[in-house]
């Protein structure tokens, strides 16, 4: 059972959260102790909440998820973790979290508390609703890395990062539906009654138009931010950007990649190398330059 409920927590997933860092990295912040302490406190406690919303995700599309291929492995729908030790589990997280990050940074409980609640409005309701389930999710992107901003005291951070995250996250967004409308075809809807609403050629108008402005934003944020170096260095990041977005959309389409985008980010090395390059570049030019 206690595997079960690791398995319903989705620590895979947790990988989201990272984004929660940006305040702290792009700050400028990194190496201080007490902020890098308390963001990373800032990241359990997200990790925690975001896990409590897929066990409620998960008992509400238990139905649904017992007619999908790799769904119905998970252990909800394969009767392996009773429901009410999930719905008993998922409630202590939420309990356990929000006063905690209270205590953290009240700012950072109330960030919480709407994540939860638009989660929860997400799984009953929103994301039965075609483009604006893409833009739940967005969304909860941008409150994750605002919750790395109520956590430290943030005197470089560039409005800029709002615009990349929303954008970048609506890209993955509309390529995770591409993917299971190309797995699931026909049965698409029984799994997924949104997917009704989508088909992939309009589903590729939307990566186009989602992925060139995530380009764009992120090339002005590279020489318009008000913390970068004078030198204008950032923007030597940029192919890596476009190499990784390009590369996403590659993976779903030619290689038909089916799996939620931080699946493919744990999974498709040129991926992972790319990023890890972004990040040592975008590390040197922030604290070497």
């Amino acid at each position: 059972m206690l595997k079960s409920i690791l398995q319903i927590m989705r620590p895979r997933q947790w990988v989201k959260n990272v984004i929660v860092f940006f305040a702290l990295v792009f700050d400028k912040q990194l190496f201080q102790f007490e902020p890098a302490l308390r963001t990373l406190a800032g990241f359990a406690l997200f990790s925690l909440i975001s896990s409590a919303v897929y066990i409620f995700n998960d008992i509400a599309d238990i139905d649904a998820d017992r007619q999908h291929p790799k769904k119905k492995l998970r252990p909800l729908p394969s009767g392996k973790l009773p429901i009410n030790v999930a719905r008993g589990f998922g409630v202590f997280l939420v309990l356990l979290v929000l006063p905690t990050a209270y205590f953290l940074a009240p700012a950072l409980s109330a960030v919480l508390t709407i994540y939860f609640v638009m989660m929860l409005a997400y799984t009953s309701r929103l994301k039965h609703i075609p483009i604006l389930d893409v833009l739940v999710l967005a969304t909860g992107f941008v409150l994750r890395v605002h919750s790395g901003v109520t956590l430290i005291n943030v005197e470089r951070f560039s409005p800029w990062l709002y615009v990349i995250t929303t954008l970048g996250a609506l890209y993955l967004g509309f390529g995770k539906r591409r993917a299971e409308l190309a797995l699931l075809q026909d049965g698409a809807k029984s799994h997924r009654r949104v997917l009704d609403g989508y088909t992939i050629p309009l589903l590729d108008q939307f990566i186009t138009i989602v992925s060139s402005t995530t380009i764009l934003a992120y090339s002005l944020y590279t020489f318009t931010a008000p913390n970068l170096p004078d030198n204008h260095t950032m923007m030597l990041t940029i192919p890596f950007v476009i190499y990784a977005i390009f590369r996403y959309l590659y993976l779903i389409q030619v290689s038909q990649v089916t799996g939620a985008p931080e699946e493919v980010v744990l999974t498709d090395r040129p991926l992972q190398i790319t990023i890890i390059l972004w990040g040592i570049a975008a590390m040197a030019v922030f604290y070497l330059s």
